[in-house]
């Protein structure tokens, strides 16, 4: 299902909140769930359940109902979150909270480790800079906080006007393809100039691995975003695995794998 570009917060029937999101385009995104996991991080994956209970959740607002295939795509994560002895998971705080370990004895040289519980999203650099107010005494440093009025990576659009760097992107380089002028501006903001790297033209970017994909903004993942894998490019670093056809995600694989191994084997004849 898609929304056009309203979001919508969706208060369930057991007071939690569910989003729905505008997402990608053409896709929404809806979220989200609260379940206790234990096990491997990297085995954490949606359950049935939880699929029921978003579908539930929507369909209470919605005239249109969720179809199982019309679910594209789902991810799942697991937040560490402090214990502070709530029987409902829901309750528990998502307030971060800090423990300092400065060690013990002989290992009170060592540099102090910082665990950091809990946190959103919303509040990343209040915690950054919380954390460094923690840690710096310890370092015998002292540093003001700078990050309330830093530009996040590409973001230093002139008067944050997106639509005017779009306008004057298409003007500076009238060869790009205004779909994809645009998609290189949301993704990478003034960085496309590292991406595009002073081409001149469509087959200055290399190879089009297919639907616009081309070598030129695979290079750049790899080398300034430590992308290694094709699924590092379609999904960890954008989501353009939403977007590409099977064919193209195959011969960026093939694509990625053929890399790794060129670069092993020119290390391996270095001297």
């Amino acid at each position: 299902m898609a929304t056009g570009d309203q979001a919508y917060i969706l208060q369930n029937v057991d007071r939690r909140i569910v989003f729905v999101i505008p997402y990608e385009r053409d896709f929404s995104l809806i979220g989200t769930t609260e379940e206790p996991f234990e096990g491997d991080p990297r085995a954490v994956a949606i359950t049935d359940d939880e699929i029921e209970y978003l579908r539930a959740a929507v369909e209470r607002y919605f005239k249109a109902p969720v179809e199982t295939d019309k679910i594209v795509w789902s991810y799942s994560g697991v937040r560490p979150l402090y214990d502070d002895a709530r029987a409902d998971v829901s309750a528990v705080t998502r307030d971060y909270v800090f423990d300092i370990d400065t060690g013990t004895g002989s290992d009170r040289d060592a540099a102090p480790l910082l665990s950091v519980f809990g946190g959103k999203i919303t509040t990343y650099r209040k915690l950054a800079e919380h954390a460094l107010e923690s840690l710096l005494p310890r370092l015998g440093r002292r540093a003001p906080a700078w990050t309330a009025t830093a530009s996040l990576p590409g973001g230093d659009m002139p008067n944050a006007d997106f639509e005017a760097f779009v306008a004057n992107l298409g003007t500076a380089r009238p060869w790009l393809p205004p779909a994809l002028a645009r998609r290189y501006a949301r993704a990478y903001g003034t960085r496309i100039a590292a991406v595009l790297a002073g081409a001149r033209g469509l087959a200055d970017l290399g190879e089009n691995l297919g639907d616009g994909l081309y070598a030129a903004e695979v290079e750049y993942l790899r080398d300034a975003e430590w992308a290694m894998t094709a699924d590092d490019i379609l999904w960890r670093r954008s989501k353009l695995g939403l977007h590409v056809s099977t064919a193209t995600k195959a011969r960026l694989a093939d694509w990625c794998a053929g890399g790794v191994q060129t670069a092993a084997r020119a290390a391996t004849r270095a001297p």
